[in-house]
């Protein structure tokens, strides 16, 4: 597989990364009262290990500029001592907790059945298929957008960003912009994220590994479509 191929199979994979019930969440459909499972499986899921995850691609990886971008993620995620000053994680329970959730309910979340599914086959791509994977997997896959085109062809359309007054927990769930900690974080970071992930992966993935990275990519596509496909039906919705 050449470079060309490469890059195109991964934003193939990326531009698949869209699922039937997210415009529902985004347009207020979700009774409130529901609200706190998606919030609870993707905490559990993978936000509260996030840096976890990312730090199994740093200790597997024998090329020291990859680590050093990877390291730098992790200690922005871990410790929020680059741009965001508190951990990632942390900040995500800001949403819940300007919901007025019982946040104690994070602390024992039990994973639906196709959440367990995915969470298992993160740790398997990350723990156990060499560090090219784990680290597409974590920086391209999980942390990137239908929009990754977008930061890489300046002609291609770049994700939405609207005002954080429209976000659609303010608009829909009456959340104050305050709560919005991790949002305002991920603006700033982003960028740099997304440009050290595809520099990483495109420039430093060899030959040999290409293929087991667009499969590893393409595992994680199916786990999470059917991860979400759980948390909807949880949260009360249908597919149109």
């Amino acid at each position: 597989m050449d470079l060309d191929a490469f890059r195109e199979a991964l934003l193939g994979v990326m531009e698949r990364k869209v699922h039937w019930a997210w415009p529902l969440f985004n347009s207020g459909v979700v009774p409130a009262d529901r609200l706190h499972v998606h919030f609870e499986q993707e905490y559990a899921t993978y936000v509260r290990d996030f840096p976890v995850l990312v730090g199994w691609a740093y200790v597997q990886c024998p090329i020291a500029e990859v680590r050093r971008d990877l390291v730098e993620n992790v200690y922005e995620e871990e410790t929020g001592g680059l741009v965001a000053g508190r951990p990632h994680p942390v900040l995500f329970l800001e949403y819940p907790r300007g919901l007025g959730m019982d946040l104690s309910r994070f602390e024992r979340v039990e994973l639906l059945p196709a959440a367990a599914a995915y969470r298992a086959a993160l740790d398997d791509l990350t723990q156990r298929s060499g560090w090219e994977v784990a680290a597409a997997v974590t920086t391209i896959f999980i942390e990137g957008t239908p929009y990754e085109r977008g930061e890489l062809d300046s002609s291609a359309a770049r994700r939405p960003e609207d005002a954080l007054d429209d976000h659609p927990l303010v608009r829909h769930y009456g959340l104050s912009v305050e709560f919005l900690a991790l949002t305002k974080a991920h603006r700033k970071v982003e960028g740099s994220h997304r440009k050290s992930a595809w520099t990483v992966v495109l420039d430093h993935v060899p030959p040999a590994a290409r293929a087991r990275v667009i499969a590893g990519m393409e595992r994680a596509l199916a786990g999470w479509l059917a991860y979400r496909d759980d948390v909807a039906r949880a949260c009360g919705l249908s597919r149109p």
